[in-house]
């Protein structure tokens, strides 16, 4: 039996969706920067870039401040417990139609390999990434202050992304495995998503 609940507020879906944006302006200019192709041109894409960094780090950091005055940092500790099980559904369980080992609630909204995706996505992926990309913009003092060649801030922020890119394209086709094509997509944009009893 099917219920509705609502796991998503307003800030989670402002949030995600902003970042969502500029993690794709980010991606689609940083391609140009290494010349993958030619879309803005190489001056206004790197104005783009630098110009949509900014944003990124303030709602990064409105984000963490949101998370930890809300409590909501609990839903990304990751756990073994039934991983397994999820883990096998992903595999195999999806393309044979079974149900979902996991069900949702407020308080435990993400499954246990979403929860260590996602751990993964805010401690590693968006950390490396964003401080990679700050020191970029300042490699002379990155260079005469903590010591690291600008050679490795730029292979860091190139990996970086390519982590980050990896994680959007995974991230985006499970969201296709809900009831119908846009059930986690339509969560996202209302709030309200239909979970097991």
């Amino acid at each position: 039996m099917q219920k509705k609940l609502q796991l998503y507020t307003r800030f989670e879906r402002l949030w995600h969706w902003v970042q969502a944006a500029l993690i794709i302006v980010l991606a689609l200019t940083g391609f140009e920067l290494h010349g993958t192709f030619e879309l803005f041109g190489f001056e206004k894409a790197h104005t783009i870039h630098m110009y949509s960094a900014w944003p990124l780090l303030v709602l990064t950091a409105f984000a963490i401040f949101w998370h930890i005055t809300t409590g909501e940092w609990k839903q990304y500790i990751p756990s073994s417990r039934n991983i397994l099980p999820v883990a096998l559904y992903y595999i195999r369980g999806i393309f044979r139609g079974e149900r979902h080992p996991f069900s949702k609630t407020r308080q435990k909204k993400l499954n246990p390999l979403q929860a260590l995706a996602y751990f993964t996505l805010k401690t590693v992926l968006l950390p490396v990434s964003l401080v990679s990309g700050v020191l970029y913009l300042f490699p002379d003092r990155a260079e005469a202050f903590l010591n690291i060649p600008l050679g490795l801030t730029a292979v860091t922020h190139t990996a970086g992304a390519f982590a980050l890119v990896s994680f959007f394209i995974v991230h985006t086709y499970l969201t296709t495995t809900g009831g119908t094509l846009l059930t986690y997509i339509k969560a996202m944009i209302t709030g309200w998503e239909e979970t097991d009893e």
